[in-house]
């Protein structure tokens, strides 16, 4: 194994070669790319047949493949026919997350099947990948080129053919085992082959985790990969037939549900953000983060998402690991994200090695916000818990108490200045939506303690969701301007505003509502695209607008009875996805995909956008939830 670089001086010629790398060289933009997983990882597969974004094993691990950031050092596993002048098409097994890209040309075609099987309790391997190739028309060669770079590209993993297998190791740990039955050549820290195919001809690479010596030297046989594409394709599909919607647009909310689920941890029960880190938020600029975690907000929407769809396990295993996050909290004070098996997040890390995706810097890994303050949080959790216990699973009576300690903790720290929603990195302030959600918290601690006949402090309870209303009144409503504004002693709006009405805080008519619905129109929107807010937040650059707060704004528009301008901007917002249906976390101006990629925020946010406007237009109004 190679070490790419040293840790220790840095010679002027070495940050000269590194210069000369970052260029805004992009072979693959962020849309032209599907997600494949197993509930523990996942990998983005692009449309040319390259991986490249895989972190192994598991989905918060360093990287094993990740040339999306840096084309030339980042590792990739690259697979194609050499097909003259073919035309791409990438697409889904339909109801699953099986990955499939055809190439079709005047001289012949052929196709790639990528998966990622799902792992059984007595499993051998900590995660396999299958990739299959096959010719079905014509003649052609194709070209394998798999170079890993472990550790974020900081390692060259060492390379060794034994007994028909490939094994790739390094000193952290990392041990893989690719098979196939093509001879391949090894050079560089890299494996490569080009072979002929005829129409029929089909070849297997399996890509394995090992983690017993048990399953080294065991070859896994053509029918038996073809047995795991099927169970695969078939868990999936059975998966995604438990969904209860059947309204409008249902492809895309399908697509956006099984998105969510990959984002999902099978061992843990937390969700992830997104699958990727270090994709910008701005061109070529410096916000790039690491979204390769379970933020409180964003797991506890996505639960809501998914209940939405009658998908209870998921709710329910998130509101078990959350319990247990409070259960061993500081009496009732949560962390804003933690990994994904419920530690600590990693201290933020800068991957200067790396160009970055169109050249964008720093990269970094872990994410600093989890230190600041974010009392929104609580009002998400406790939204999520409400709903998982109004439509699935009774809480259990320990829960319940790990519960009563966050609703007490938020009673008394809701009047604090906070980073907020958007994790602004600058002085605290006192946010709208975070006093929002703090109401939130206590209004559905009080809503959830009635309904289960649960013991609580009513009292207490009644008093700070009294107060907390009663603030967000003198404090955030702008009599002179007629609008409620985003943080206390401002006049300015901003995209989280638009919980309002979603949290039942105010009721979408209402013409205090209104007119702040207007000024967000007036403000942040351009067409169907919505602005998260507009004023410096003291980084550099111009990030674009935010999928999320687009789709929320179509919500909003819908509840307040607009109902043709919500449906025609919900039907520009889909045109917008890629040619899969996934949602990255922004568009540029010109709607392509900016920050990390799938992005359960914005997956989420169509989801619930869909529901709501499939039932206005049909004259159903809130008979999901009360």
């Amino acid at each position: 194994m190679q070490r790419i670089d040293d840790e220790g001086g840095r010679t002027q010629a070495a940050e000269a070669e590194r210069a000369s790398r970052h260029t805004p060289d992009i072979p693959r933009p962020i849309s032209a790319h599907g997600i494949i997983g197993n509930l523990k990882t996942t990998a983005l597969v692009a449309t040319d047949g390259t991986i490249d974004f895989l972190c192994w094993p598991n989905l918060d691990s360093p990287s094993v493949f990740c040339a999306l950031l840096d084309p030339e050092r980042g590792g990739g596993f690259e697979l194609a026919p050499l097909i003259p002048d073919a035309r791409p098409i990438q697409m889904y097994i339909p109801d699953t997350n099986v990955l499939l890209t055809r190439w079709l040309g005047e001289t012949g075609s052929a196709e790639i099947v990528d998966l990622m099987p799902f792992l059984s309790q007595d499993s051998q391997i900590g995660g396999r990948l299958i990739r299959r190739l096959k010719v079905t028309r014509g003649r052609t060669k194709a070209r394998l080129r798999l170079w890993p770079r472990s550790d974020y590209a900081r390692n060259i993993p060492r390379i060794d053919q034994q007994d028909g297998f490939v094994f790739l190791s390094d000193e952290n740990g990392l041990q893989l085992r690719l098979q196939t039955d093509i001879p391949l050549e090894v050079a560089d820290g890299e494996l490569t082959a080009q072979i002929d195919l005829k129409a029929g001809d089909q070849i297997d690479f399996v890509l394995d985790d090992l983690t017993c010596e048990e399953a080294r030297n065991r070859r896994i046989t053509a029918d038996e990969i073809t047995g795991e594409i099927k169970s695969t394709i078939r868990e999936w599909q059975q998966w995604a037939g438990h969904s209860s919607y059947r309204g409008r647009w249902r492809e895309a909310v399908n697509r956006s549900a099984l998105t969510l689920k990959l984002l999902t941890s099978k061992q843990y029960g937390s969700i992830a953000a997104a699958a990727t880190f270090g994709l910008p938020e701005a061109p070529g600029g410096s916000r790039n983060w690491d979204y390769r975690a379970s933020w409180i907000r964003d797991a506890s929407f996505t639960v809501y998402a998914l209940m939405r769809l009658g998908y209870q396990e998921e709710a329910t295993a998130f509101t078990k690991w959350v319990a247990e996050r409070a259960d061993i909290s500081d009496r009732g004070r949560l962390e804003i994200m933690y990994k994904l098996d419920g530690s600590s997040q990693v201290q933020e890390t800068d991957l200067d090695h790396l160009a970055g995706y169109g050249g964008a810097q720093p990269v970094r890994a872990g994410n600093s916000a989890a230190t600041q303050l974010q009392l929104d949080i609580y009002g998400e959790l406790l939204d999520s818990i409400y709903i998982a216990n109004k439509y699935g699973e009774a809480i259990s009576h320990r829960d319940w108490l790990g519960i009563c300690d966050v609703v007490d903790h938020v009673c008394e720290i809701w009047q604090k200045p906070d980073a907020g929603i958007w994790e602004i990195r600058r002085e605290d302030r006192e946010h709208l939506h975070s006093r929002l959600m703090c109401w939130v918290a206590v209004d559905r601690a009080i809503r959830l303690a009635q309904k289960r006949s649960l013991a609580a402090p009513f009292a207490r309870w009644i008093e700070a969701r009294n107060a907390i209303n009663k603030d967000i009144w003198e404090n955030f409503w702008n009599e002179e301007r007629q609008h409620f504004v985003k943080a206390k002693g401002t006049t300015e709006v901003d995209g989280a505003i638009l919980m309002m009405p979603l949290v039942r805080f105010i009721s979408a008519t209402d013409p205090a509502w209104l007119s702040t619905l207007d000024v967000i129109g007036e403000q942040l929107a351009d067409d169907s695209l919505v602005m998260r807010y507009k004023d410096a937040d003291g980084l550099a650059g111009d990030e674009g607008s935010f999928a999320t707060c687009s789709f929320w704004y179509v919500e909003c528009l819908a509840r307040a009875g607009r109902l043709p301008e919500a449906r025609f901007n919900f039907e520009k917002l889909l045109m917008l996805g890629n040619h899969l249906g996934l949602y990255a976390e922004e568009f540029d101006c010109k709607g392509n995909f900016l920050g990390n990629f799938p992005q359960a925020f914005t997956h989420l946010a169509l989801i619930s956008a869909a529901f709501y406007l499939d039932r206005a237009l049909d004259g159903r109004y809130g008979q999901w939830r009360a």
